[in-house]
């Protein structure tokens, strides 16, 4: 039996279970936006957009790799609750060599594609030279960036969470030590911006094998995979949910592209990629806190433990209240000191990312319901509900609101088109966890 996961849980120490995986997924965040600065102050702004244009598919990348590893993870941290240490082994072993090989498939067909990928994201011509030689480097590494996914969610289900934090930190500091040198003395452009990421990537892969190598004291640990259909197809199941998710953010950053091109030139798609990176430090929290608490639920509901089922899912919705109210303060009290980082003020950038943030973030505020909601019913093995709540939020609402609202609204509609989806995707989420009460005993 795992002791972590067996204790009782409180406000205060759920929250210190998490809150790693939450800094964790916020560093990640701020590495990513880190990039966004260092390309868009040492290449432009056109650089920056060049990058937002393959953004859709790192975000295909994203969730197959997300699906399997937290589809994975439940069903691995509920084998341990039941007490099956060798099931939960076999398991973690095979998923991480179908990640690996995934990723490897995912480099060699990306290499071999790289125009016509960036041609179908609809690059312009000022930005796809940029666009090819970024998205030729990140291919490459892509087995990397599979690893380093998996290993960042099983070191959460190994009772580890604190390890993914140290090592996603080593990794921003590489990634932002490595944008400077590569973009600013050695001068290699956006092809020096896409290396540093890569080798960032290596960094929790190196790691996550050698502890999974060598953690034989540990509940979770490497044994000889041996191939499992079933478990593949749960873990596919269970995680399609976050795959859904992040296919959605694929979809949806390619139609914001296509539209602000439309309404603004590049300055548009370089306005939604800055607006972008503000989200991504709310859904960071969100994510960071649902998953960071994932194997908990698994375990407890493993082990039918319906006090601390009831108890998790009350602290877990204070966390949201507070959290989102903090946040949004913060945010907008910073936000035209943070603006300048990427653009000078008053430039023609800065005045649409203004005026497109002041509407686009009122979406912030009820967007962690959602995310929590699914991440939970994933975390019961219960895929179907996860991912009709993810599939709704964002493929639904929020690409028929992008797709729809510009058309009647003209440029207006694109900012209001992911607060709208929001709300739509507050009722879904908010239905299901009262129709699914008594059925997981969270109420």
């Amino acid at each position: 039996m795992d002791k972590t996961l067996a204790k009782n849980f409180n406000f205060a120490s759920l929250l210190s279970f998490a809150i790693p995986n939450v800094i964790m997924m916020i560093s990640l965040s701020m590495y990513i936006i880190i990039d966004g600065m260092f390309v868009s102050r040492l290449i432009g702004t056109t650089a920056l957009s060049a990058v937002n244009m393959l953004y859709p598919a790192i975000c295909c990348e994203m969730a197959i790799a997300i699906m399997i590893a937290t589809g994975g993870s439940a069903i691995v941290a509920r084998k341990m609750g039941e007490g099956k240490q060798k099931e939960a082994q076999n398991n973690l072993s095979f998923l991480i060599v179908v990640e690996l090989l995934i990723g490897i498939s995912i480099a060699i067909l990306g290499n071999l594609f790289t125009s016509n990928i960036v041609s179908f994201l609809g690059a312009s011509s000022t930005q796809a030279p940029l666009s090819i030689t970024y998205a030729e480097i990140i291919f490459t590494f892509a087995p990397a960036f599979f690893l380093q996914t998996a290993f960042q969610t099983f070191f959460v289900t190994a009772g580890k969470p604190s390890l993914g934090l140290v090592v996603t930190i080593l990794a921003g500091i590489t990634n932002i030590v490595l944008d400077y040198v590569f973009m600013a003395p050695l001068n290699m452009g956006i092809a020096g911006a896409a290396a540093a990421t890569g080798i960032g990537y290596c960094i929790p892969t190196i790691v996550g094998i050698h502890f999974f190598l060598t953690a034989k004291h540990n509940a979770l640990y490497f044994v000889r995979p041996k191939f499992d259909s079933r478990v593949l197809l749960q873990s596919c199941t269970n995680g399609s949910s976050e795959m859904i998710t992040n296919l959605a953010n694929a979809a949806t950053t390619f139609l914001f592209n296509y539209t602000l091109l439309q309404f603004y030139g590049e300055n548009g798609v370089a306005s939604i990629t800055i607006i972008l990176y503000f989200q991504y430090i709310f859904t960071a929290l969100y994510f960071g806190y649902a998953n960071g608490i994932a194997p908990i639920l698994s375990y407890k509901f493993g082990n039918d433990d319906k006090m601390q089922l009831k108890c998790i899912f009350k602290n877990s919705i204070l966390f949201l209240i507070i959290s989102s109210i903090v946040a949004n303060i913060l945010m907008h009290i910073f936000l035209t000191r943070a603006l300048t980082i990427f653009t000078v003020a008053n430039s023609d950038v800065y005045n649409i990312t203004l005026h497109g943030f002041n509407i686009y973030s009122l979406a912030f505020t009820i967007m962690g319901l959602g995310i929590f909601s699914s991440s939970m019913f994933t975390a019961f093995s219960d895929g179907k509900t996860s991912a009709i709540i993810s599939f709704s939020r964002t493929f639904i609402f929020i690409i028929g609101a992008i797709l729809i609202l510009p058309k009647i609204f003209g440029e207006i509609g694109v900012w209001i088109a992911v607060p709208i989806a929001e709300i739509l995707g507050f009722i879904i989420a908010l239905f299901y966890l009262v129709m699914n009460r008594k059925k997981f005993s969270y109420i």
